[in-house]
């Protein structure tokens, strides 16, 4: 970091100009082999026939729910019989949530679930969390973030439902579903002004000087870096002002349904270009995208579907209208992981080999196995990418009923991080699951 200042200093450059240079190839004191992760959340599980393959190993077919990802079968590591062991307080939705990166309890509390027993917070860490304290840890790992949470349309509320990361015990960290304040806390200088259109105002004139002293490679992320913030900027000031100006009607609804924008979708968008974005300047190497939360009533009506998410996954498996709205609901998910999956794969790996994702490990997840049942076994767990993580993708595998504790150390250990135990000690037993 001081050589890059020492270099902003010598050009008469501001310091407002590091976060859009900071991950330049160009200004990086090594060029080690970089290794990131983002693990992407959906809620109220999945629709075992319509996700499951039926064969393993290298000769499988990918079912409905998965056909988005198609194009990337070989890069695909599909994981059946990983197992959310975690027992203890609280109600099946709140343990699969909070428990799901933690992989240790509840701690007692007073949030009153569908159990006998109310609970509060989780006891642990969250992996992803443990991942960006270990890398912040070592000088040539260490990012200006080190990880960056976003959201889709989580509700304004904390509770066990809506936090999956955990810095520690009793300390959940809140994903930030606006693109306005991610824009804010990736790039700075906003001066509180209304809106975002601002953010390359006070850079603009130094950006011009220093791209002349920028390598071809750098000079070509630079630009990209600037057409997406320009892109956002027009997308979020055009949004505003159709908001002031017609707003967002309320229907006469059934008040335990939760509303979605319309412009849901949009923002899906927008939150994973800049977490790419983000990625691509080495801001952090570890990242969370979370769409809505555990149990969320979502009305998802861009896809034509009036009722509730949660209260379809509550359905019995003979209601073929309700399921058929369950597989489209996943399907969406699946889109949107998808469409970060091609952005990953469409842009080169700054300074190294290959493409951003080759250097990124994408984990799919979800807090139940199955929505009407309340399973916590058979946990959807879909791998893609992250070939500079050593894991073998191209496979569909099935374990025997095995803690996705497990899970979690085989993730740790392909980032260079040897743990021995992670969460509850007692269901890492067998140590990491092999996936190499």
């Amino acid at each position: 970091m001081k050589t890059r200042r020492h270099f902003l200093r010598n050009l008469g450059l501001s310091a407002a100009t590091l976060p859009f240079l900071s991950g330049l190839p160009g200004f990086c004191e090594s060029r080690i082999n970089r290794q990131r992760v983002i693990f992407v959340f959906s809620p109220n599980g999945t629709i075992p026939q319509e996700f499951w393959p039926e064969a393993e190993g290298t000769e499988f077919q990918l079912k409905r729910i998965l056909q988005p990802l198609a194009s990337f079968q070989d890069q695909l590591l599909v994981l059946r019989g990983v197992h959310n062991k975690i027992g203890g307080d609280g109600d099946r939705h709140m343990r699969g949530m909070s428990c799901l990166l933690t992989g240790t309890e509840l701690f007692p509390g007073n949030i009153q679930g569908g159990s006998d027993t109310p609970a509060g917070w989780a006891k642990g860490i969250s992996i992803d969390q443990e991942l960006k304290n270990f890398l912040q840890g070592r000088k040539e790992t260490r990012t200006r973030f080190g990880s960056l949470e976003f959201g889709v349309a989580v509700p304004n509320r904390a509770d066990p439902w809506t936090r999956m990361c955990y810095a520690g015990p009793n300390q959940p960290v809140a994903p930030i579903d606006d693109p306005r304040q991610i824009l804010r806390k990736l790039y700075g200088q906003m001066k509180d002004r209304a809106t975002v259109s601002s953010v390359l105002d006070d850079v603009r004139e130094d950006l011009s000087s220093v791209a002349k002293h920028l390598g071809a490679e750098d000079r070509a992320l630079l630009d990209q870096h600037l057409s997406l913030v320009r892109d956002l900027e027009k997308q979020l000031d055009q949004s505003a002002r159709e908001t002031s100006r017609v707003g967002y009607p309320v229907p006469e609804i059934d008040p335990s349904i939760e509303l979605v924008n319309e412009n849901t979708p949009q923002i899906s968008r927008m939150q994973i270009d800049l977490l790419v974005n983000a990625l691509a300047n080495d801001m952090a190497r570890i990242a969370t995208l979370q769409y809505m939360r555990s149990v969320g009533q979502a009305r998802m009506s861009w896809l034509g579907i009036d009722e509730g998410h949660h209260g379809l996954s509550h359905e019995p498996d003979e209601n073929a209208a309700a399921v058929e709205k369950l597989v489209r609901i996943n399907e969406w998910f699946c889109g949107e992981l998808a469409y970060l999956v091609e952005r990953l794969a469409a842009t080169r790996e700054p300074g190294g080999e290959g493409s951003m994702l080759d250097h990124t490990l994408v984990v799919w997840l979800n807090e139940l196995g199955k929505g009407n049942s309340h399973t916590l076994e058979d946990i959807p767990f879909v791998l893609i990418g992250g070939k500079a993580h050593g894991i073998l993708t191209g496979r569909s595998l099935k374990f025997d009923k095995v803690a996705h504790n497990r899970l979690w150390l085989s993730l740790a250990h392909s980032m260079g991080h040897p743990l021995e135990s992670f969460g509850t000690a007692v269901h890492c037993e067998g140590g990491p699951l092999v996936l190499g």
